[in-house]
C-alpha cells in the first residue's frame, strides 16, 4: 500500500529559490512505486497551492510552482486543509528554509492539523533556527563556541556607540554578523575594522530584528549529518573548502566555488569528538529526523560548534545527503528513513495521556 505524502516548499523567504532546489532533488530521490507524491506550493506571496499528484520526478522547478490558474491548484490554506481532511496526507515532508518553514511555525501548524511531518518539532525548529537561543542552550550543554555578541534592532539604534565598543572588547577582529534566524548563509558578512562592522550590522538588519556578531576563527569547516529520533547516528564528517573569503550563499549555491572533502581528513580521537558533540547537540535542542552539525576545528584540533541547521539543503551539491551517501546510505533510502522516522515520532506521540480517546 503506497504513503501518500506532500512535498511542502516554497514559502515566504529568503530562502524560496533554495527550497524549490530541494523540493526537486527529493523528488528525484523518492520511489513513486512505493509513494504517491503531491506538492504543495507555497507562493512568495504566502499563498498555499497544492498541484496535481506527481507521477515522476520533476524536471526543472519551473515544473513545481503552480500560478493562480492552475485549474488543478488549490490557492489559500483552508484548501489545502480540506484537501487533507477529504484524503489524508500520512506524512508532510517540509522542505521549507528560512522564515515560516524551519522556524517551529510550520510544525506547529501541522502538529495542530496532527499530521506526521518529516524533521524537527516546533521547540527544536525554533531553537535551531534562532541562533542566540540556540547558542544558550549550547552553552547549557557544555559545548565550546566562539566567543559572541547579541542585540535586537532597537538597541543598536539607540546604542550604536556602545554595542560597536561592545563587539571590540568583547572580540577580535576579523567578527561575522549574522542576522539571528535566517540560514544559508543570507545576510552574513564579514567585518575587518569598525566601519565595516556598522555597513555589516545594517545589511543584516534588512533580514532580522536580532543580531549575533561572532569572533572570527582561523579553522578548518567541519560538518556532520545527524539522523534519528531518541538514538541518533552520524555520518561521516565532510570539509567545506570555499574558494571565496568565505562559505557564503553565492558559494553554496550558485557559483560552485567550493571544495567539499568526504571524508575530511582527520584524526581518529577528533572525529569521535566531533561525532560525540553532534549528538550532545541534537539532544540539547531536542532533535527528531535530521540535523546538520557545523563546526570549527583549528589547527591544534581545538573543536568549537557554530551551529546545527534543523533543515539541511537536499540540492544535489547540498553536504547533508552527500555525507550520507558516504556513509553507505543512498539518497532514496536517506529520504525511506527520514520518514520512517517521522512516522515513528507521530506514533509515539499518539500515546501520550491528551492525546488519547
Amino acid at each position: 500500500m503506497k504513503k501518500r505524502i506532500g512535498l511542502l516548499y516554497g514559502g515566504k523567504s529568503a530562502e524560496h529559490e533554495v527550497s524549490l532546489s530541494t523540493a526537486k532533488a527529493v523528488t528525484q530521490a523518492l520511489d513513486f512505486s512505493e509513494f504517491d507524491v503531491f506538492p504543495i506550493f507555497i507562493t512568495l506571496n504566502g499563498e498555499w497551492r497544492v498541484g496535481p499528484q506527481l507521477t515522476e520526478a520533476a524536471q526543472s522547478i519551473e515544473q513545481l510552482q503552480f500560478t493562480s490558474t492552475s485549474e488543478q491548484s488549490d490557492n489559500n490554506i483552508m484548501q489545502f486543509i480540506s484537501a487533507h481532511m477529504a484524503n489524508p496526507f500520512e506524512v508532510i515532508f517540509p522542505l521549507l528554509h528560512g522564515t515560516n518553514g524551519e522556524d517551529g511555525t510550520v510544525q506547529g501548524f501541522l502538529e495542530v492539523l496532527n499530521i506526521p511531518y518529516v524533521g524537527n518539532g516546533v521547540l527544536g525548529s525554533a531553537a535551531g533556527m534562532d541562533k542566540v537561543t540556540m547558542k544558550q542552550l549550547f552553552e547549557m550543554a557544555g559545548l565550546p563556541q566562539v566567543p559572541y555578541v547579541h542585540f535586537i534592532r532597537s538597541e543598536w539604534e539607540s546604542n550604536k556607540q556602545g554595542y560597536t565598543a561592545k563587539c571590540e572588547e568583547t572580540l577580535g577582529y576579523p567578527m561575522f554578523v549574522k542576522p539571528a534566524n535566517l540560514g544559508s548563509s543570507v545576510g552574513i558578512s564579514k567585518a575587518s575594522n569598525a566601519t565595516e562592522l556598522e555597513r555589516a550590522i545594517a545589511f543584516a538588519l534588512q533580514y532580522d530584528r536580532k543580531i549575533v556578531v561572532e569572533q572570527g576563527v582561523t579553522a578548518r569547516e567541519i560538518e556532520l549529518a545527524v539522523l534519528g529520533n531518541d538514538a541518533p547516528k552520524v555520518s561521516v564528517a565532510g570539509e567545506i573548502k570555499p574558494m571565496t573569503e568565505f562559505y557564503d550563499y553565492d558559494s553554496k549555491y550558485k557559483d560552485g566555488s567550493t571544495a567539499l572533502i568526504i571524508p575530511a581528513p582527520l584524526e581518529e580521537q577528533v572525529y569521535e569528538n566531533l561525532v560525540d558533540m553532534a549528538k550532545k547537540a541534537f539532544k540539547a535542542i531536542d532533535g527528531a529526523g535530521l540535523v546538520r552539525a557545523d563546526f570549527f576545528v583549528t589547527e591544534d584540533n581545538e573543536i568549537f560548534i557554530n551551529e546545527v541547521n534543523t533543515l539541511p539543503g537536499f540540492t544535489p551539491v547540498s553536504m547533508y545527503p552527500l555525507l550520507w551517501q558516504h556513509t553507505n546510505m543512498p539518497y532514496p533510502e536517506l529520504i525511506k528513513n527520514l520518514i520512517a522516522l517521522a512516522v515513528e515520532r507521530h506514533t509515539e506521540k499518539q500515546q501520550l495521556q491528551y492525546n488519547r480517546d
